[in-house]
């Protein structure tokens, strides 16, 4: 028979006490796919309270929070403005879920009101319109987080312990990025392939997580140079197989199905990146971090999923025996628990004790200045030095 006092060590026997007798109140900027996301993630803290939302498109915010079962919920608002200039809201916090090019004003205006934000990524569009953003939060001392929840994945935490033991050496080259075969993210609509409310494709999509994972772990050491490239072969076909009958999708697309750079941080670290919607190959390949000491794999992921393709492996040497060992994937969440359910509790923990943002802008902005960069080299044809101004 089991000692159930044993199984109280047990590391999934840990239980989260949230206090609830004070309740934060949440509006929601942009009511689309995403922020069904966030809803259902407030919907599960016992803390929170969705007062607001709002979106452009009238009648869409009430339909969202009628989706949900809620009721009392404030949805009459032409403009994220008038939303946050209503002070009967006495808001906390907002979500902003809106399109790309969208993320940066909203974002300005409740910084300015004094309400603290969980801005979706990717940051912004631009490295221009992050600076912008971030003066703003400088100048509120309000929390801005930018929503990155794969960083919360224990085996990214994994990968960030492995640089940061040193078991690798110094690090001096980096292969990261990933994929799919045939993703470009339709759905919805063309929200996500049109330039005037997307701005960036696979890059701001996903080419932000895969820069993160290894950015984050090796401290966000700031970028000096980038030589990029992107395309859009498979978007601007009309006969993509992703659009079934929607053929005019192609002659809208407007943004990058595929990315690659090869960019220099400081430390004289090589980063060489690749990013794809869509491509003849199932995979870019794993993202592999070089060390004097040894290396790391990272199995490549189908569909970028948050977290990792398999076991990792380390190659090094052991008593001047060249091995291999096995870092196996590490699972703690918890039952029904997800990783966006962690990014809206860390963002809540962070708002209501005065926590650091759990994914600080300072560097985020560096993340969109890659970005940024590529598109930008791209356009140029050639190599370009990356400008971020001091804030």
């Amino acid at each position: 028979m089991a000692d159930k006092n044993l199984d109280a060590f047990k590391e999934n026997q840990e239980v989260t006490v949230v206090d609830a007798s004070k309740k934060l109140r949440i509006g929601i900027i942009g009511c689309g796919w995403i922020a069904g996301s966030h809803m259902v993630s407030y919907l599960k803290q016992p803390d929170v309270e969705i007062v607001a939302a709002c979106d452009i498109i009238p009648g869409k915010a009430e339909k969202f929070i009628a989706k949900y079962g809620l009721t009392g919920v404030k949805t009459d608002y032409a403009s994220h403005k008038e939303m946050l200039d209503d002070e009967s809201l006495a808001l906390d916090a907002v979500s902003i879920c809106t399109y790309n090019r969208q993320h940066a004003e909203p974002a300005i205006y409740a910084l300015n009101k004094g309400v603290n934000v969980m801005l979706e990524k990717p940051f912004t569009v631009t490295t221009e319109e992050a600076v912008e953003v971030m003066k703003a939060e400088k100048a509120s001392g309000k929390i801005l987080s930018i929503g990155f929840q794969p960083r919360l994945d224990e085996n990214m935490k994994m990968i960030k312990k492995i640089v940061e033991s040193g078991e690798l050496g110094q690090i001096y080259y980096i292969q990261t990025g990933g994929g799919r075969r045939r993703g470009i993210p339709t759905p919805f609509g063309t929200t996500f392939i049109e330039d005037k409310t997307a701005g960036l494709g696979a890059l701001g999509d996903i080419g932000c997580y895969s820069l993160d994972m290894v950015l984050n772990a090796i401290g966000y050491p700031k970028p000096l140079t980038v030589s990029g490239y992107k395309s859009a072969f498979f978007g601007k076909d009309n006969n993509y197989v992703g659009y079934g009958r929607h053929h005019e999708y192609g002659d809208l697309f407007s943004v990058d199905d595929f990315a690659a750079a090869f960019v220099r941080l400081e430390g004289g670290i090589i980063l060489d990146f690749r990013i794809a919607w869509a491509m003849n190959l199932d995979t870019p390949g794993d993202t592999i971090i070089l060390g004097t000491k040894g290396g790391l794999r990272i199995p490549s992921t189908e569909c970028w999923n948050g977290s990792v393709g398999g076991p990792m492996k380390i190659y090094h040497e052991v008593c001047g025996q060249q091995v291999e060992t096995v870092v196996p994937v590490i699972n703690k969440l918890k039952d029904g628990e997800t990783l966006f359910d962690r990014k809206i509790r860390s963002f809540c923990d962070a708002v209501k004790y005065n926590l650091p943002a759990p994914v600080p802008s300072s560097q985020i902005l560096y993340n969109q200045a890659i970005i940024d960069g590529i598109a930008k080299s791209a356009a140029a044809g050639c190599e370009i030095q990356i400008e971020i101004p001091e804030i």
